[in-house]
């Protein structure tokens, strides 16, 4: 291509600087809040779909890595969390320390330098320690600390990580308190009165242990993010359950069916009756790819057609899926040639584009080259939609693709 526009990523990553929670709790929960501490690696695992760390004690053989502690939980930094630089043959299950990642993973100015790399303008970033919907506050015991936990991320993300030093490039996407949706609305609403167009949830909540999109238990977070414009941003692993066939089946498999909970995520979307209730809600799905999308389409249209009288959504899904699909859902991609083949069976207007810095299968510092080479068939005016005009006009940014309030 003689041009290929300005990415903007709608999901990337950031690994959170070890001070985000010390600096923002109050002192009591200092000991138990959320916080970094250097020990060994005394086992890790990863079979099944399952992750599953042992923390050794100080002079315990072992490698020593950056450890998150909070509570009960020992969560290491592993190399899968950041492995952009590395060779993708040297990109292992293991754990790691700041010093041994690439400073663009936590630093907002190292950030920006690797985006322009990359030809990214703009990025959207998931969280990291609170994990992709905040599952690590939701798991907690004190619930009380858990909330104060959601908002100091999010008063960092807005504040620091997407704040004046990031010119606008950053743009934020925050957390909620999952155990209650009344709090979490209110935690929408707090947020998108500074801006914040953008929050995560999870793609099955019933995994997680809590109530399906079925049920009206989540309609006040929903009316919430329906009225303020603010988009359900949900990644793949959101339920803390990646995909996969047997418990000892190796990574790989999961690695290659990682699209199938976005896969079930939207069938229970468009099936649940809440686009009709809530007209102006929006759903998005990172890194789930693209190209599953024409056949599931298909398939819940013939169901809704045919099957609606006993299938139990006559009566609250009032449009066909297809239809819901394109006013309300969106798929994002780092690379899918096959679904960029069949663009037309899933809609121009419904597919963002994304680089997935930090993370083992980012095509970073590449992705312009694998946008010109996938994207190549297309014509420019595409290309810029799918680029960067879609997400421009989903997360209200600026003609020049930047979050309008770090501006300000």
């Amino acid at each position: 291509m003689e041009s290929f526009p300005k990415i903007i990523s709608v999901d990337d990553h950031t690994v959170e600087p070890p001070s985000v929670w010390r600096d923002r709790l109050p002192t009591k929960y200092h000991d138990i809040g959320p916080r970094i501490i250097r020990a060994p690696l005394k086992e890790m695992t990863f079979v099944g779909g399952k992750f599953a760390p042992k923390m050794g004690a100080p002079g315990d053989d072992g490698p020593i890595a950056d450890w998150w502690v909070y509570e009960d939980l020992h969560r290491p930094l592993t190399r899968l969390d950041t492995a952009v630089g590395y060779d993708r043959d040297d990109i292992k299950l293991e754990g790691i320390t700041y010093e041994q990642m690439r400073p663009g993973s936590y630093s907002v100015p190292d950030r920006l330098a690797d985006m322009d790399v990359n030809h990214v303008q703009s990025a959207l970033c998931f969280p990291t320690f609170p994990r992709f919907c905040g599952q690590t506050f939701t798991e907690a015991k004190d619930r009380e600390l858990g909330l104060l936990g959601v908002r100091a991320y999010n008063d960092w993300m807005v504040e620091e990580w997407c704040g004046p030093a990031a010119d606008g490039r950053l743009i934020p996407l925050t957390l909620v308190p999952l155990w209650d949706a009344e709090l979490a609305a209110a935690e929408v609403r707090r947020n998108a009165a500074r801006g914040v167009r953008a929050v995560c949830f999870s793609e099955i909540p019933p995994h997680l242990g809590l109530p399906s999109i079925h049920t009206d238990e989540w309609d006040p977070f929903l009316r919430a993010c329906d009225e303020t414009g603010t988009v359900v941003a949900m990644h793949i692993g959101s339920s803390s359950r990646m995909p996969s066939t047997s418990a000892d089946a190796p990574p790989a498999v999961g690695s290659t069916i990682t699209f199938a909970n976005c896969c079930f995520s939207m069938v229970d979307w468009l099936m649940s009756g809440k686009f009709d209730r809530f007209p102006n809600l929006k759903i998005m799905y990172a890194e789930g790819q693209i190209g599953w999308i024409p056949y599931i389409l298909e398939r819940a249209d013939v169901v809704w057609e045919e099957n609606r009288g006993w299938g139990g959504v006559a009566d609250k899904v009032l449009r066909p899926p297809s239809e819901l699909f394109a006013d309300h859902v969106y798929g994002c991609f780092f690379d899918d040639a096959f679904g960029l083949k069949n663009l037309d069976a899933i809609g121009v207007g419904n597919v963002l584009y994304e680089t997935d810095y930090p993370h083992s299968d980012s095509t970073w510092p590449r992705s312009r080259e694998v946008g010109e080479e996938q994207m190549g068939h297309l014509a420019p005016d595409v290309v810029e939609r799918i680029v960067r005009g879609n997400a421009i006009d989903l997360l209200g940014l600026t003609p020049d693709g930047r979050w309008a309030e770090a501006r300000r």
